[in-house]
């Protein structure tokens, strides 16, 4: 046999025996099977970006993911560490077939296009004091950080998510003033929005703060994925109830606030809240009544918990899709904003995770326009009471967190498209 030949047959069973490969699929559970739930997001997210479909199992094993097999994405669920199984033909159509089971509450998502995402965050900020920046850089999602300058300068459109985090929209710079006047980081915040606020001709940080929250809201309206927590959630709703009134005292802004500025508000500007009270004292941490963190929850560390609501995944797709997890019951934590009072919340909020205990909503989503916003309460999902300084949560210690897996629900949501069953 000539070497040319043995070359040909060589190589013809080296195709022979790799062709199969390509039928297979590529299973990553999670539910308690998987080890790292929180980089299975990245690898979902990185396959994306390799222009390649994946399908999100909805309620299916803890809404595990499955793609297509190829050797590239086997390599890198090894390298970081993901659970997975490889997994046949006819196995894949077995479980799709289960899906489809209108006897059984799951189904398919299929995620199509990686989501640009864009984080709201002073230059200044350490990625750590935000738990979305952290669970990004730990799951290895790319993002982009904008701020002030970028919203203003109408750059949104460039991305289809966005976060806010503990941001202030009312122009009270959080209201630490009490504590932290004379700090070197508040004072370094305070010059950093009136510089920027100076830049666009406004003459009150409260101004060019309304103004960056009404563009976020035409970010959503004309299609865009909003996710905030902690004070981004209530203080962009006062922000934008409160627009044309001053609800600013003297200390933030140099003039006194509008003593009927109660009266003045308008909840049918807002997303989510409505009937509110603000905290008019300029001293006193708290923005207004919607956060159940005031006056007091009444609650432990030791017996703080949400509760996550099961969606129908065939006819309720988007809170089942934000709902994914292996865990129902969800240990609580604190925020500048902690959670959110039933009673204030609008009738066509879809409210997702509840201390029904206390009255409590702690997630929840709803529509407005073509778009879609999720207010998440707390500060970070493994970290109790986080408190100014602090060191930063490591999440290698929490690969599992099922709290931070809802953050990670919200990245995927932009990329999917029902799939539709065969007959």
């Amino acid at each position: 046999m000539s070497v040319l030949t043995m070359r040909s047959l060589i190589l013809f069973l080296l195709i022979a025996c790799v062709k199969p490969a390509f039928g297979n699929y590529i299973f990553i559970p999670m539910d308690e099977k998987q080890t790292n739930h929180l980089k299975a997001y990245g690898i979902a997210y990185w396959i994306l970006k390799g222009e390649l479909e994946v399908d999100w199992l909805l309620n299916y094993k803890g809404g595990s993911f499955m793609c297509k097999y190829h050797p590239n994405i086997q390599n890198e669920l090894v390298i970081r560490g993901v659970s997975y199984e490889i997994i046949s033909d006819a196995q894949a159509n077995g479980i799709l077939s289960e899906i489809a089971s209108p006897a059984l509450n799951y189904d398919v998502m299929k995620l199509e296009k990686f989501p640009r995402i864009a984080v709201y965050s002073p230059k200044s900020k350490q990625p750590w004091d935000d738990a979305v920046t952290l669970v990004l850089t730990y799951a290895e999602i790319p993002y982009d950080v904008i701020f002030d300058d970028e919203v203003l300068n109408d750059l949104l459109p460039k991305y289809d998510w966005l976060h806010l985090h503990h941001e202030d929209f009312t122009g009270q710079y959080g209201k630490f003033y009490n504590n932290y006047a004379n700090m070197p980081w508040y004072i370094e915040q305070v010059k950093e929005a009136e510089d920027a606020a100076r830049r666009f001709s406004f003459h009150k940080v409260s101004q060019a703060k309304l103004a960056v929250a009404k563009r976020i809201k035409e970010f959503v309206s004309g299609g865009g994925f909003l996710f905030a927590m902690c004070s981004a959630t209530d203080s962009y709703d006062i922000a934008l109830a409160a627009e044309g009134i001053d609800i600013v005292e003297r200390m933030y802004d140099g003039d006194a606030a509008d003593p009927q500025a109660q009266e003045k508000l308008n909840f049918d500007n807002t997303f989510a809240f409505m009937d509110f009270r603000l905290v008019r004292d300029p001293l006193q941490y708290e923005f207004s009544d919607i956060d159940n963190n005031f006056p007091d929850r009444g609650l432990r560390q030791d017996n703080d918990y949400f509760n996550l609501f099961e969606f129908s995944a065939k006819w309720d797709p988007i809170p089942s899709m934000l709902t994914q997890n292996h865990l129902r019951v969800i240990r609580g934590f604190y925020g500048q904003t902690t959670g959110f009072k039933k009673r204030l919340i609008k009738s066509d909020v879809t409210i997702m995770g509840e201390n029904n205990a206390i009255k409590e909503a702690k997630y929840m989503h709803g529509v407005y326009g073509k778009g879609f916003w999720t207010f998440y309460g707390g500060h970070d999902p493994e970290d109790y009471q986080h408190t100014v300084g602090e060191e930063p949560t490591d999440l290698h210690l929490h690969p599992n967190s099922p709290g931070y897996r809802l953050i990670l629900n919200n990245i995927l949501f932009p990329a999917a498209k029902k799939k539709k069953q065969k007959t």
